[in-house]
């Protein structure tokens, strides 16, 4: 690669001191005031106060960023875990009111109702009021305890290791011998590693039942029945209900679980074994060693660089840049949280990749996943203000789980040797359907536990197991491992940080397999249309915007069936 890398500059700020940096809720009270006290006369004028208020909000979301990723990179760090908590509990609390006093000015400019004719002020009005709709000053400090409560799951998660062969783990690092073809071994590490998350099951127990109450807390006073409706609202779900969830999961549990059964019968033949056990799941079937796709960090970087210049010069070079201004922190570690992100920063619009790799074709994939996230942020990086890039979740993950399908094509640059390339292609395939079970699970026991929020911990792994049961295989042999499986929901990190966002990927995971059909027909059409729809960013509705990508904003039983039916033909 002998590209010139061209690093993106900050955009010169038209309201903020160019050194202004965030320190304080006293250095940003000002800037607050003016707008609050700016008089908005005409259509102009509020169009600017818009980008002005844009302004201020992606320095300091891009601020918050930074603190996030650094307690999450080092999490036995004190003093960046002193500096995110300073955020959460001395800053934010101050920004949430002001923040709704702001809305409620725009909603009441005369002129709004103009701009909201425009592309993109109709989302982000329809936005803006439903946060007027939503917000609750007594919430305020509820959000300041959630966010210091819900941010232990990494603490606790990241103190988790264990001692294989003399040497100590992380759990990321342990469950790569789970691919192991010595079954005694595979059987020794899961046993090591459940054991170890079972040490703070009822630590994570308690952590997440005080949260449950907390979360109920903020739904009754918003005037809300329950957690799940508030969060339909909060999330901006106005292109689905409740109901389509419901539908959703009921298409999973007929078309997909029969696929599931298939894959472990063909498994448990193949291994040749009485009983299939939690830890024959990871093992290739055929005996064979597992693929490893890269042996380091820099090489993972290197040829994922490589595989995107591929598909086009233009996402390559995105990748370039974020190596080359230090914003990715890809390998495993001790002391490292748990888990895999893409943290947009919304100043430079250059974003951050965290993952925790080792050698897997896993890790391999999680890259493409977060890469596709990150090349959405580079596309949406020109418009003009933070909310039209904040795109709903349904799109952001689109982005990353397409990319993941579409990259396929160019996965020769990991796997040289033919076999291994089919097998890792398969492999992933395999993967993206049981994805779809999983998300079902994981959403459905979410609307439980918040449609019954008085629930007790023993209620808990009752539910847990019922709906674990409905989208699980028939084949694994559980027996003896009881206590495991009651707690199997802990490893979602989901279920503590972000509560609600998970059906989003079974959302996308179809989504995605409709963009990787249109791909396989015409590469380039099918690229093209990826890229349409994310360059709109949320100028549109979600619909729309998978328009954009021919493809069907649609989870029915009928399209769910007809995609899985076009997945099976490619296995």
């Amino acid at each position: 690669m002998t590209d010139v890398i061209d690093i993106p500059k900050r955009p010169v700020r038209k309201f903020l001191p160019a050194n202004f940096a965030v320190t304080s809720w006293e250095v940003l009270k000002p800037y607050f005031d003016d707008l609050l006290a700016r008089k908005i006369e005409s259509l102009e004028s509020l169009r600017k106060w818009f980008l002005d208020r844009s302004e201020l909000e992606s320095v300091i979301s891009e601020d918050l960023a930074w603190r996030y990723i650094r307690m999450t990179c080092y999490t036995e760090n004190q003093d960046y875990l002193k500096a995110y908590q300073d955020f959460i509990q001395n800053i934010q609390p101050q920004i949430a009111p002001v923040s709704d006093q702001l809305n409620k000015k725009a909603a009441a400019v005369p002129a709004i109702n103009d701009l909201a004719k425009e592309e993109g002020y109709d989302i982000l009005i329809r936005n803006l009021k439903k946060d007027i709709e939503i917000f609750r000053e007594e919430n305020v400090p509820l959000f300041t305890e959630i966010s210091t409560q819900s941010q232990k799951y990494a603490q606790i998660s990241g103190a988790m290791t264990v001692n294989i062969d003399g040497k100590e783990m992380t759990l990321q690092q342990a469950s790569v011998l789970l691919m192991s073809t010595d079954r005694k071994k595979r059987e020794e590490v899961y046993h090591k590693i459940t054991e170890r998350r079972l040490q703070d099951k009822d630590a994570l127990d308690d952590l997440f039942t005080q949260l449950i109450k907390l979360r109920h807390q903020v739904a009754v006073n918003a005037g809300f029945k329950n957690f799940r409706d508030y969060m339909f609202k909060a999330l901006g779900r106005f292109d689905y209900t409740p109901q389509d969830c419901f539908n959703f999961h009921e298409a999973i549990q007929h078309e997909v679980v029969p696929l599931l059964n298939e894959f472990a019968k063909e498994r448990k033949k193949l291994l040749k074994v009485d009983s299939l056990r939690p830890w024959d799941k990871a093992v290739d079937p055929e005996g064979r060693e597992a693929l490893k796709p890269f042996t380091n960090g820099k090489e993972l970087t290197e040829k994922t660089i490589e595989v995107f210049h591929r598909l086009d010069k233009y996402l390559g070079q995105c990748l370039s840049v974020m190596q080359a201004m230090g914003h990715l922190d890809l390998e495993s570690r001790i002391g490292k949280a748990p888990g895999g992100y893409n943290y947009p920063l919304a100043e430079i619009g250059v974003p951050f990749i965290f993952m925790n790799a080792t050698s897997t074709l896993r890790d391999m994939v999680t890259i493409m996943h977060e890469g596709g996230h990150a090349i959405h942020n580079f596309l949406t990086r020109e418009l003009a203000l933070n909310d039209f890039k904040s795109t709903p979740s349904e799109v952001a993950e689109l982005a990353s789980m397409s990319m993941e399908l579409i990259s396929m094509d160019h996965w020769n640059v990991f796997f040289t040797n033919p076999a291994e390339l089919q097998r890792a292609k398969r492999e992933h395939l395999e993967d993206s359907i049981e994805t779809l079970p999983w998300v079902a699970t994981i959403d459905k026991f979410q609307h439980w536990i918040y449609e019954n929020p008085e629930h007790t911990p023993a209620q808990r792994k009752e539910a847990w197991n019922r709906i674990f049961d409905q989208f699980a295989d028939t084949q694994t042999d559980w027996s003896g491992l009881q206590v495991a499986k009651d707690y199997l929901w802990q490893k979602q990190l989901h279920l503590y940080e972000v509560p609600f966002y998970y059906i989003e990927y079974g959302m996308a995971q179809l989504g995605a397999i409709a963009v990787w059909r249109n791909f396989r027909n015409d590469p380039a059409k099918g690229l093209q249309g990826y890229q349409n729809a994310l360059k709109l960013g949320y100028l549109r509705s979600i619909p729309e915007i998978y328009k954009a990508a021919n493809i069907k904003f649609d989870f029915s039983r009928n399209y769910i069936k007809e995609l899985i039916s076009f997945v099976r033909k490619e296995l």
